[in-house]
């Protein structure tokens, strides 16, 4: 069962430092893009995943292909892809132990999730971390 109370995912936001961010864009009128500086103006490490653009920056930080490149330990792996791509990205950050998976607004895949949970991972689905952080006042990662 995905993360729906408020203090679940408040907690999730609090704890986590370093968020993989699968789908990222480097252009600056994509969603994307956007939420990417938001979390980084808020005190979390992003990095971004996106085979279109691997080895170009993002905001300063290194764009990967997949996450089995990153090497560094992710606390979320925030989807920015269409649902019917979302199971694959899960299925990478359960490999790499990631510690939570986050499915952007539109994004659902309830067999994803499931396989997530049941290796231990959180799951945040149909939401913006973004969004969240505003409206359930997190304070910034220090």
């Amino acid at each position: 069962m995905p993360l729906n109370r408020d203090e679940d995912i408040k907690a999730l936001l609090e704890s986590a430092r370093t968020i993989a961010l699968v789908g990222a864009s480097d252009r600056p009128d994509r969603a994307s893009n956007q939420v990417m500086a938001a979390l980084q103006r808020h005190g979390y490490r992003v990095i971004p995943v996106n085979p279109q653009i691997t080895g170009e920056h993002i905001h300063g930080e290194f764009v990967f292909r997949e996450l089995g490149q990153l090497g560094d330990p992710i606390d979320i792996v925030d989807i920015f892809r269409k649902s019917a791509d979302a199971g694959g990205v899960v299925d990478e950050a359960i490999a790499i132990g990631a510690k939570a998976v986050w499915m952007q607004l539109g994004v659902v895949d309830d067999a994803a999730a499931a396989r997530a949970e049941a290796a231990g991972l959180q799951v945040v689905m149909d939401r913006c971390p973004k969004i969240e952080i505003a409206r359930l006042g997190v304070s910034p990662v220090g």
